[in-house]
């Protein structure tokens, strides 16, 4: 039995001939920067993450640098954000200049420890990238509502539909950056990511700098970016955006299939630790389910000789990345991530994914372990 970490090909059938035809009209009409299709697919993202505005751009990490830029982040500037994370996160900020300030992760959730933000907070903090990673939003809802706090960012790039106490990525901070990188759940045909946000100004700005700062064409009073998003990718997830909570729903029933039959199958009991804590009052979208597990990468190698696709999100965490030597940081500094790092691993819960695939992934994993 071959299972793919993700089966893309399972779930556009569900969606198949609506895309086929959004596709054909862009072809047909031959817009394919920014025009009608994309502020059609922006009001109803909108509309759906109950924000003001939704500016699409050209991807997740242009969504973090835009924001960052809007920001007026610059040379010197520090920016909180954790070490567990996709490259991306701490990337932009140091291609503005700005300098990455890492906070340790909470241990059950994998997200940004909020208790451990306030202790780091200096004058020369001009902003926070709080993460929402693998699908559940960081618990940042006390800290966003703090007097005087510096601005926060949410990296929602894995989180669009996640809730927090009832409310969406987009909420808690000055705004919100999805990705729509097609392994995402709301995914495109390609590279794409919006920007969630509701003050007016400055999604006004973020829309100005995502169009090499040009209010009107060709007059330039701030230096942005080519950050657009194609027209022929907006239709695409337009078509896609009504299954977003049926997919998510899925997601969630296999993942808590998962909780149950592992533990039944006596792992937990070996030190196999089952997804991240689901917060009170959360929302989980599972765009992964991860498991720590000891022996991580034998079993990862066992389980693809079976036919089964896993994935490994982070093996290395940022603050010990080349690139960031410079920082000062090093191994030791941020313990909680750097277990994390060691023992994370990713297997299929897609919504396609059947009951038997599951058990066999169940199945082979006590094997590897020896039991039952």
């Amino acid at each position: 039995m071959r299972i793919p970490i993700l089966d893309l090909k399972a779930q556009v059938q569900t969606y198949r001939t609506d895309v086929l035809a959004a596709i054909t009209r862009v072809v047909d009409h031959q817009q394919f920067i920014m025009g009608d299709e994309v502020k059609a697919f922006e009001s109803k993202l909108a509309k759906y993450a109950d924000v003001s505005r939704c500016l699409g751009v050209s991807s997740g990490t242009d969504a973090l640098l835009a924001a960052l830029m809007g920001l007026d982040i610059g040379v010197g500037d520090k920016v909180l954000t954790t070490p567990f994370s996709f490259f991306s996160t701490a990337g932009v900020v140091a291609r503005l200049g700005a300098v990455p300030v890492f906070v340790d992760i909470d241990p059950q959730t994998y997200n940004l420890n909020s208790a451990l933000i306030e202790a780091a907070l200096t004058d020369d903090i001009r902003a926070i990238i709080p993460v929402h990673l693998y699908g559940q939003m960081a618990d940042i809802a006390d800290f966003a509502n703090r007097p005087g706090r510096p601005p926060i960012v949410e990296d929602a790039a894995q989180a669009l539909g996640a809730r927090l106490h009832g409310k969406m990525t987009g909420h808690y901070g000055d705004c919100a950056c999805v990705s729509f990188f097609p392994s995402k759940n709301l995914g495109g045909f390609g590279d794409g990511g919006g920007l969630l946000v509701q003050n007016q100004e400055f999604a006004d700005k973020l829309s100005i700098l995502r169009l090499h700062g040009a209010k009107p064409k060709y007059h330039h009073h701030i230096v942005g970016g080519n950050f657009r998003l194609d027209a022929i990718q907006a239709a695409i997830l337009g078509v896609k955006l009504p299954h977003l909570d049926s997919w998510a729903d899925s997601r969630r029933h296999n993942a808590h299939w998962y909780n149950e039959a592992l533990c039944e199958a006596g792992l937990v009991s070996r030190g196999l630790v089952t997804t991240p804590l689901e917060l009170p009052d959360a929302t989980h979208v599972y765009n992964q389910y991860v498991l720590r597990a000891t022996r991580r990468d034998e079993l990862r190698v066992f389980l693809g000789d079976r036919g089964i696709g896993t994935m490994v999100y982070y093996p290395k965490p940022l603050h010990v990345q080349p690139c960031f030597k410079h920082l000062g940081y090093g191994p030791g500094d941020f313990p909680h991530a750097e277990r994390a790092a060691e023992s994370v691993l990713a297997i299929p819960v897609y919504p396609e994914l059947t009951r038997e695939q599951q058990q066999f992934i169940v199945d082979s994993i006590a094997d590897f372990y020896g039991v039952g």
